[in-house]
């Protein structure tokens, strides 16, 4: 039975352009028309006319305009998923057929913490457009992942900028979010004192962080918890014996962000890197942009 949007559109339903819905979707990351236009090299006034034509073709509006930003209307929010979906279902089919084939073996080393956020989907894809390519995966820690990439062992990694031993300039910055204190919904570890707190092994950057944070706060705390895996942190707090440093966006109840009042320090953000063995080969860097890909579409 046809819908009622579908019963009262006479004739076939309009076709959605991939080049509008690039647009679209560049000016809801950028927040800005100006921006946008040079993501895409076209003028503002163009891509003003794309989205007005998209709003007809629709029947809704799209964009809220404020005075230096733009932001999405409840429908856009809707559109954006549609047009991420669309722009990669494309993408993928243009690959698969056009693309010249690529063949061997990767040897991809993440975090746990990252490989749980991003690497279903990434393996997903990845096999769908590279179907001659064999991943490897090893899930550690950013320094014994370091490691084994200098030795040859591994031909990319996903690792936290800040980890012993890792130079300025090594790895592409692919995501940053805050680091924050957190511990269980309605506990009371956080308010004890000395501060039970939860992290990760020795050289983890989260843990020097954390450390020398509380001791410039002059926070008495014990480590009541130490673990190789944001898992075991994650434990941890869900047992309320501990608050830990931890990635905002792996913070969902029953855990809640430390309250304000408590007084803990801020952490600032972390930033996660894609470190490429040099003359790892095409297949290697083709995943590396499928992995740069993923973490994009994360962002609002």
């Amino acid at each position: 039975m046809p819908s009622s949007a579908s019963a009262a559109h006479s004739g076939p339903l309009p076709l959605l352009d991939n080049e509008v819905l690039r647009t679209f979707v560049a000016i809801a990351e950028r927040g800005s028309f100006t921006r946008a236009a040079r993501q895409v090299s076209r003028t503002p006034s163009a891509l003003s006319m794309q989205i007005k034509q998209l709003e007809e073709t629709l029947g809704h509006k799209l964009f809220v305009r404020e005075a230096r930003q733009v932001r999405l209307t409840p429908e856009g929010e809707v559109l954006l998923g549609y047009a991420r979906r669309l722009l990669k279902l494309n993408e993928e089919a243009v690959t698969r057929f056009l693309a010249p084939p690529v063949e061997g073996t990767v040897r991809f080393g993440t975090p746990d913490d990252q490989g749980s956020r991003i690497l279903p989907e990434v393996l997903a894809q990845f096999a769908r457009t590279h179907p001659a390519v064999q991943v490897d995966v090893v899930v550690g820690g950013s320094v014994e992942m370091q490691r084994q990439l200098e030795a040859g062992e591994l031909d990319l990694i996903l690792m936290t900028a800040g980890t012993p031993g890792q130079t300025a300039d090594q790895g592409e910055v692919v995501h940053s979010e805050p680091l924050v204190w957190a511990g269980r919904d309605g506990g009371v570890a956080a308010w004890r004192s000395p501060l039970p707190v939860a992290l990760a092994s020795q050289g983890w950057p989260w843990r020097g962080r954390a450390l020398a944070a509380l001791d410039h706060a002059g926070i008495a705390y014990h480590i009541a918890y130490t673990s190789e895996h944001w898992a075991g942190q994650e434990a941890a707090m869900l047992a309320d014996i501990a608050v830990a440093p931890f990635p905002v966006s792996l913070v969902k109840l029953p855990l809640r962000q430390v309250p304000r009042e408590v007084g803990l320090p801020d952490l600032g953000d972390y930033h996660v890197v894609l470190v490429r063995r040099e003359g790892a080969g095409e297949a290697s860097e083709a995943l590396a942009g499928q992995v740069i890909r993923a973490f994009r579409e994360q962002r609002p």
